[in-house]
Parts: C-alpha cells; structure tokens; sequence
C-alpha cells in the first residue's frame, strides 16, 4: 500500500533536527563576524583606573574595548568578564576565557549587566 514507516520518519526529522541546528550555528558565526561594534568614548587612565578599582573591589562583571581596530577600521567585540587578578603590566579577566588585557590597550572600560530576555521592553 506504500505506508511510510514511522522508524524512517524520525530518522528523517532527526537528521533534519541535527541539519538545522548546525546551520543556525553557521549563521550565528557568521553574524557575529560580521557584526561591528561603534568606537566607544576614549577614557582618560585615571577614569579606567576608577572603573577597574571599583569592579574588583565589589566583584562586578566590566566590559573593556580595547584600543585596536581591524583593516577596515572595525573595533572587535568587549572583553567581558570579572577580575580574577592583576599585575604592573596589566589585569586578568575570567569570563567564557581568562584573557590578559595590558593596561595600555584599555580604550573604554565599564561596570556590565547582562540583560535578561524578561527585561527587555518590545
């Protein structure tokens, strides 16, 4: 009678499942690639240096641009994280990563609060 059988059918729609996902992934790369983020206001050493004081001092999440651009001109994504140490040269941030930001490459630093879904107006 030409039925379908249904083991067929869930492999099918798994594998589209697996298909999809790997495709949204692709394209969140892809979008994060080429997302561009604004030059932020250049701070003065001192205002950085209050801003990063203040973070480790009560443990607040901060956001860093960092004074570097790509060919075209393009600032790279925050650095976002908490202090987890310092040393004369520059400050740790743990984050997704521990990363080393120089206190030299510091373009802009503030406090950061993550935005919840449930916080966001329509």
């Amino acid at each position: 009678m030409g039925m379908i059988q249904p083991y067929e059918d869930r492999k099918k729609l798994k594998w589209q499942g697996f298909f999809l996902s790997e495709h949204t992934t692709e394209i969140d790369t892809e979008a994060l690639r080429q997302f561009h983020c604004p030059p932020k206001q250049a701070l003065t050493p001192e205002e950085i240096n209050q801003c990063l004081f203040e973070a480790m001092k009560k443990n607040y999440t901060v956001a860093i641009q960092r004074e570097e651009v790509d060919p075209e001109g393009h600032y790279p994504p925050d650095i976002i994280g908490k202090i987890s140490g310092y040393d004369s040269l520059g400050i740790y941030l743990s984050g997704e990563t521990t990363e080393k930001v120089h206190y030299d490459e510091i373009r802009h630093a503030a406090f950061f609060e993550e935005k919840k879904w449930f916080d966001m107006e329509g």
